[in-house]
This record gives structure tokens, sequence and C-alpha cells, in this order.
């Protein structure tokens, strides 16, 4: 009898798990994914569909017993209902192979999670910071990095990264500064761009291959203009600002083929963006016509409610899914409130079912479906993460990302002292961070390794032909810092400064590495003090009385305001936080088998008073003082102008540019306006120049800024070279957005400048009629 019961039990499962495969037709891979995305959803319960539209951070150890108790057993529930649509934080092959098997073959409808992680500059390979990259202005070698951090991240389990952050800023107290590409538009969309295509490939298709990974764009939007620089706080701007300087590299990323985006913690018109539907429904899936999904950030949909935006929790759901806010991280609301609001007809089931649309098509051009373990190879895992071939790839990016901002004669030589000489030279490094071995590798870097950043050290002392004497100077931070909380520096420990004196003064040549700690910067690091921390500008300035043959190398993840040092250190160096090969980079570049080519992507206050300073401002009614009077835009303490604008940058060798030519003097609009410059490299190394082109508008109906940037072209010149660098304006280049939104072409004069920064290069004009 039992064993027929058994029988019978058996047939059974036979007949109704075949039934149930039958209805698995989205599982064919033959089927267009659109196709594939409908037959699935109508198998799926309506808490199934709101389950794909919630992320959990990973909340327990997965390879470890299943959690008991409190909010983790909870959410291991939901995942196992198959309530989850993706999960943040898992990495490593062992640990997503074990959430992802509880999603595909414990659920009823086996969905596979996609995984999410902020990789930001790099995995556990760690490239320089965004900004620095920016400062290379080189677009290849961008999307090249970018296509390093996916390799990794994929091999390690991953297939979706938070980033690019595209947010344009000119505000050096907001600490996320150092997540994007700095103050102007157009750089930031082509910097946004190369990173989609570097993470993504360069069609939808390439999704489904191995080493590439989905990227969301973010913050959208306006999270770089966040007042006074605080993090999390308001933002209140014109719309003119908003279209012509916010939304542009926003707008690239959808044009690059971005899958994901990401909403912003800050209120833009007294709306959080979040349940900003202006944002996410007219703009972003309308006007743009994106078609992949928004996901919320952080908790951000909870936080409507202390936003004063949302009365409660049922409130700020309804308004984040109404708004077009798709995907849930981390609120636990969109699950806990979004079914019993569609049941009682507050919100229309048409958004729950576009929403899930989205999140599931991504995951069809993933290759999810097809192979939900395809991120799960402990055998590539281990040849991928770390390889030599990345590193050189991080070194070579690092190189590109340095700055020089200065290289003058110091007093009593007739020589600049960079580059270092390779031997016969006495060499005092002085500092904290030119030992450090952690800082380097910035904000941002959750699966890297503690302290695997190559030290300036460890990158000097691979040139052996100089004697080399490391001296602290001073501790950095005091004994009681910490980043969890509040940072603190040393400024009263003083007892290292004498024997960095007698260093100094018994070398001919002293590098000093100063700046910030690496965590200075990032997520929740606003400052209102953008000077060198702690005592170390008391360290430069004691140094330099007895030796001033200084080179300051600069480690930092934003602006600095260094007047003082701008006005005496002979040599100055814009190193950046630049991940794990740091040290060598920073070497290099120092020693000369390397020439310097970044150019600034944010322009340098002098002090932080004159914050938000950034070159693509608006005059004023009283630019000049023409009167020779008080009563002009200016400060009685200091010049309105920055230490460094944007786009600076000197190189070992000189550059110059002649012959500026238009190919005409009046245009048509549609009519493409050829611009051409001749550049020579004049000076004794081979070496690169960024060669920027920027555009004013006489007037207009909305006014334009003084300069915009339109246009760069990065070439190589070897020693006595003369190079021709052509660019071609069009209509794109020469309107702008009015307050509504709608793009304008006005005829009227234009000034054009092709130049080696901002502010500075040759001029020249035309009309368009």
């Amino acid at each position: 009898m039992k064993k027929q019961i058994r029988k019978y039990a058996f047939l059974l499962l036979i007949v109704f798990g075949n039934g149930y495969a039958q209805t698995k037709k989205h599982m064919d891979a033959k089927k267009p994914i659109e196709e594939r995305i409908s037959l699935l959803m109508k198998e799926m319960t309506l808490e199934e569909k709101v389950g794909q539209m919630n992320q959990y951070n990973g909340f327990w150890d997965v390879t470890g017993p299943a959690p008991k108790g409190g909010s983790a057993e909870l959410k291991y529930e939901h995942l196992r209902k198959g309530w989850v649509g993706s999960m943040l934080t898992v990495r490593g092959v062992k640990e997503v192979r074990a959430v992802q098997k509880i999603a595909v073959e414990e659920t009823r409808l086996g969905i596979p999670l996609i995984i999410g992680f902020d990789v930001i500059h790099g995995y556990k390979t760690l490239s320089p910071i965004p900004l620095a990259e920016a400062a290379s202005w080189d677009l290849d070698a961008i999307k090249k990095s970018a296509a390093i951090a996916a390799d990794e991240a994929s091999a390690s389990g991953i297939n979706w990264t938070f980033a690019p952050n595209v947010d344009i800023t000119n505000d050096a107290r907001w600490g996320r500064v150092m997540e994007g590409a700095g103050e102007d538009p157009y750089l930031g969309s082509k910097v946004g761009y190369a990173r989609i295509k570097g993470f993504q490939g360069e069609t939808i298709a390439d999704l489904a291959k191995v080493n590439t990974i989905a990227a969301c764009t973010k913050h959208f939007a306006a999270y770089g203009f966040v007042e006074a620089g605080l993090e999390y706080n308001s933002v209140d701007m014109s719309n003119s600002k908003l279209y012509n300087s916010v939304l542009p590299p926003f707008e690239a990323t959808v044009q690059a083929g971005v899958r994901t985006f990401m909403n912003s913690f800050n209120t833009l018109n007294g709306i959080p963006a979040t349940g900003n539907a202006f944002l996410q429904r007219d703009i972003l899936k309308g006007k743009w016509k994106f078609d992949g999904f928004v996901v919320s950030d952080y908790a951000s949909v909870r936080e409507m409610i202390a936003h004063g935006y949302a009365k409660d929790e049922a409130d700020a759901t309804a308004k984040a899914i109404i708004a077009g806010s798709d995907m849930d991280m981390e609120s636990y609301l969109y699950v806990a409130k979004l079914v019993a609001l569609v049941k009682e007809g507050k919100v229309k089931e048409t958004l729950i079912d576009d929403a899930v649309r989205r999140i599931l098509r991504v995951k069809f051009e993933l290759g999810l479906f097809d192979d939900p373990y395809r991120y799960c190879d402990e055998k590539r895992e281990k040849e991928v993460v770390g390889s030599k071939a990345n590193n050189d790839g991080v070194l070579d990016m690092a190189k590109k990302s340095i700055v020089l901002l200065k290289n003058a004669y110091p007093p009593g030589r007739n020589e600049n002292l960079l580059p270092l000489k390779k031997s016969g030279q006495k060499i005092a490094l002085i500092g904290a961070l030119a030992n450090d071995k952690n800082s380097p590798l910035g904000s941002w870097r959750i699966a890297a390794d503690d302290n695997t950043a190559v030290s300036v050290l460890e990158g000097m002392q691979q040139y052996k032909d100089n004697q080399l004497t490391f001296e602290k100077g001073a501790d950095l931070l005091s004994q009681k810092a910490t980043f969890l909380t509040e940072t603190v520096f040393n400024t009263t420990d003083k007892s290292g400064f004498e024997a960095a004196k007698i260093a100094a003064k018994n070398a001919d040549v002293v590098v000093m590495v100063l700046g910030e700690y690496g965590f200075q910067s990032g997520e929740a690091r606003s400052r209102t003090d953008l000077n060198l921390p702690g005592i170390q500008q008391e360290l430069l300035e004691e140094i330099y009385k007895v030796n001033p043959n200084i080179v300051l190398v600069l480690n930092n993840g934003r602006p600095l305001t260094i007047p003082w040092a701008a006005q005496n250190i002979p040599a100055i160096v814009e190193a950046w936080h630049l991940g794990t090969q740091a040290g060598n980079a920073i070497a290099q570049v120092l020693y000369g088998d390397y020439n310097p080519s970044g150019k600034l992507p944010i322009s340098f206050p002098r002090n932080v008073g004159q914050v938000p300073i950034y070159y693509n401002k608006y005059s004023t009614g009283r630019p000049i003082d023409s009167d020779k009077n008080v009563f002009w835009s200016h400060y009685m303490d200091v010049e309105k102008t920055p230490q460094f604008p944007f786009g600076f940058g000197l190189s070992y060798t000189k550059f110059d540019y002649k012959n500026l030519q238009i190919n005409k003097t009046a245009f048509s609009k549609g009519e493409k306006i050829e611009v051409s410059v001749d550049i020579t490299n004049s000076g004794n190394f081979d070496g690169k120049e960024v060669v920027q082109l920027y555009i004013h508008d006489e007037f207009a109906s909305i006014v334009r800024p003084i300069k915009e940037l339109k246009g760069f072209e990065l070439i190589n010149l070897k020693k006595g070279e003369t190079k021709t660098v052509h660019f071609t304006l069009t209509d794109a280049a020469l309107g702008f957005y009015d307050n509504e939104g709608k793009f304008l072409v006005e005829p009227g004069m234009f000034n054009i400048m092709v130049g080696w920064n901002s502010n500075e290069g040759l001029t020249g004009k035309f009309e368009l009629k």
C-alpha cells in the first residue's frame, strides 16, 4: 500500500511538474526578450511582481546557516518566496552562488537576482578616484578603467554597479566631488559616456558577455548642487542651470545605453528626487525614452517622510512608485505596503507592471535567465581579480590622471626641480602620507583590501641610484581617529618635525607628500575648511625654511586651498588618490619616465570663501573695474579668479599654439563650423597636450556663460613636432536650453578660444545668421 501511495505521489509530481514546466515559455532563449517578459509576467502574482521591486542589502553570511529571528529572518523568508528582486553588497563567487541558488531553485518562479555593488573606481584592483580619472581627459583610458572594474566585479559574481556618478558640481566642500567628473557638463558628458561603454560594452547585446556589468547613472538629479556643500541637503536652482548644466551628462549616458538610473537624496523645487515625477516620468522615461529601470538611493523612499513630503510609510511608497522609482533600495516599504495600495486602488497595477517589466528586461539582457550562475566561476575569479594585466591597466590610468600644477625655478637654481635626476641626488621624502599604503586607495573601495596600495616611498625606492631618506615629520591623524563618526587630525604632536628638518637640510631636493586622508572625501565627508588638515601646513613651512627646493605632492579627493604653497613652493604635483598603483605612478612622473599630461576637471579656489567657483560662470552687469572705483563685482580681500583654473595643467615640455583658423566669418544655421590650430612641441621632452575649445555666445534670449567647453583633443607630440588640430562645431554646440527645456539655436556673434586651459588661448570670432 505504501509503495502504491509513493508511486501515485511520484506520478502526480511528474504531471504537475510537467504542467508547470510548460508554463515556463519565457525560458525559451529563441524568443524575443519583450515576449519572454510578457510570458513571465502572466505567471506572476501581484506579490511576486512587487517582490521584483524590492532590494535588500546583504543581511547574513549566505554560505552559513539561515538567519533566525528579527528582520534578517523576515528578509530570508521574502527571498525564499520570490519577494526579492535584487541584493547588494553580496560579493564573491561562493556567496553570490549561494544566494542566487535560493532565488532560482527554491522560489516558485525561479527568477534570478541581480547583484549590485558600488564598483566606483575599481573592484579589488583600484583605479584612481573618478575625479582624478577625469583629469586625464583621456576617454579611451577612462573606458578601459571601467572595463577593468567590470572584469573583476563580474568575475566575483557581481552583475550591476552603482556607477557612474555624473553629478556636475562646483563646490569642493561636498565630499562626493571625488566621485564625479568635476564642474563642466561637456567633459562630464564625455566621461560618463565612456564609463558606460567600459562597464557595459559597446551595445546592449554585450551585457550578456561574462565580463560586463550593468551600469547605473546617478544621482538623478542635481545632487552636486546641495546647499553649502552639505551632504543629503536641499537643492534650489534655476531651470536654466538644470537644463544646461545638470541634465546633459545624464542624457549622454542614456544615449550610451545605460540600463539603470539611481535617484538622489536631495529635493528639487521642494520635491524629493525619489518622489519627483518631473525628473523620472517626464524627462527620463518620457522625453529621453529611457527603457531601463530606476532604483532609489539607500532608503530614500522612507526618507521622504523626514523630508516632510510624505506623511507616513504608505504615502511615501505611493509617491515613489507614482513618480517613477521602480526599485526600493533598503526602505522595506514596497514589499510591505505596495500590494495593499494596489488592492485599495491607491496605486494602479499598470505602474507595477511597467516597473517590473523594466527590471526583468535588464535581467534578460544580462543573460541571467539563460544562465543564472554565469557570473559564478571560481576559476575565473582567481585568474582575473588582482591580475597583472589589471594592475598594469590601473597604473597606466594613474599616470594619466596626475596634473603638474607648478614647476618653477627654486631660489638660486637655473633649472626646474622636475623631473628629478635619476642619480647623484640626495632626496628627502617627508610626510606621513608618503609611507601610507591605505590612504591612496581613496574612498569607495569596499572590496579592496586595506593597505594594498603601493606607497610613494615604495615607488621611489625603485629608483636606486639616488640617496633617499624618509621622515614622517608628523602623523596626519590622531590616535583617536575614526571614519565611522568623525575624523580626528593631529594638531599638536610635532615631535617628528626636527628629524624631518635635519633630513631636508641635508638633501638636494625635498619631496613632501601632503593632503587628505583617503576617507576624508566621499559620501558624508563635507568640509568647511579646504586647507591642508592637521599640522601639515606648519610642517611644510618649517621644512621650507631649511630647504626651499621642495616638490609638493598632493594626495586628495577634492580641490584644496593652498595659496601659500602656490606662491612659495617651486613644484606642485596634484596626485589625487590614485588607487592600487599610486606610488609607482607618482614615482614614474617625478622621475620623468612619464611626462604628466593631466588637466584639472575642476577649479581650485584660493580660499573657501570663493566657493562655489567655476569657469563657466555668467557675466554680471559690472564684471570689470571700468570706472576705477569700488563698485564692480569683486572681493576686497582676494582676487576673484581661482588659484588654478579648470583645464589647467603643465608638462615637462612646452607647447606653442599658432595659426587659429575659422573657415568662414559668417554661417547659417545647420552649417558646420570648422576650426583649426597648429600645436608645436617646442620643449625638450616628448609629451601629450589636451587642446581645448571654448565658445561664448555674446548675446542671447537667456544669458550664456562667459566660456563653455565645446571640444577637446588629446594629442601626442614628439619633441619639435607640429600637428594641426581640427574641431567641428554644429548647432548642437552653439545652442542651449530655455527655461522650459526647449533647445534653441539663435543668431548672433560667437567668440572662440582654443587654448591650454579655460583662461588662456588664441581667440577668434564668427557670426551665426
